[in-house]
């Protein structure tokens, strides 16, 4: 299973929400170079980099973040928050961006997330698929859809889509443990996805659980800044 550590800036910074709740912002680190060079000095490889001024602006804000971590690092990064045009999304791959995650605009903008999947490839484009009692949230969970979260990543998956970062919402940031089962049933419904885990992860007994019942990748964020689980202990995991 691969170790995806989650960096979150705002402003320049390392920081953590719970629940998405800007209101509920916790700083960690000042520099997000210093944090990835961290990461990649203990063997991990993957880095999900996440623009929250960006996800609020609708555009790329934490442009040089991006670029210094690219530079700077050998970390596979995949990165989202502010992609929301074929500009933006060109931008963030010129920046240095291994792959993107669209989620709310594969929602509100089916066939310009489907052309980036034509036209970048299903491996370079990872869907974003957030959950409120398995239907899908969008616009930073504010709003919850009808649409099954199951149809929503098959229909993906059917287009081309290799990853899916699948976020229950109702986990996220409070170190409660992953949903192990809403996982399960992903996997079982849809052989062949390259799922990655995101919320809840408290202790190395929860990524081991995940790596168990065969994600792709786990991404690691709280858990980690709230020292539960060691730079050490996350690197046992790499592949």
């Amino acid at each position: 299973m691969e170790i995806i550590p989650a960096i979150d800036i705002i402003d320049g910074k390392c920081v953590r929400l719970t629940q998405g709740d800007y209101g509920q912002k916790k700083e960690y680190h000042d520099s997000p170079i210093e944090m990835a060079k961290r990461f990649e000095n203990a063997g991990i490889k993957r880095l999900h980099l996440v623009d929250l001024d960006g996800a609020k602006q609708k555009k790329i804000v934490n442009k040089e973040v991006l670029r210094a971590i690219s530079e700077g690092t050998s970390l596979t990064i995949d990165f989202g928050g502010g992609v929301q045009s074929d500009a933006a999304i060109e931008e963030a791959f010129a920046l240095g961006a291994h792959q993107v995650t669209g989620g709310s605009i594969a929602v509100k903008n089916k066939d310009l997330f489907e052309s980036w999947i034509s036209r970048f490839g299903g491996d370079k484009i990872i869907l974003g698929a957030d959950a409120k009692n398995r239907k899908i949230a969008i616009s930073g969970w504010e709003e919850t859809t009808e649409i099954e979260l199951i149809d929503f990543i098959k229909g993906y998956h059917a287009k081309g889509i290799s990853y899916v970062i699948c976020t229950d919402v109702a986990k996220d940031g409070l170190l409660q443990g992953p949903s192990l089962d809403l996982y399960k049933d992903i996997l079982s419904e849809i052989p062949g996805i390259k799922l990655i885990a995101s919320g809840g992860v408290s202790n190395v007994d929860d990524l081991e659980k995940l790596a168990e019942i065969g994600v792709f990748g786990a991404i690691v964020g709280k858990a980690y800044y709230e020292g539960r689980i060691s730079l050490e202990q996350l690197a046992g995991f790499t592949r």
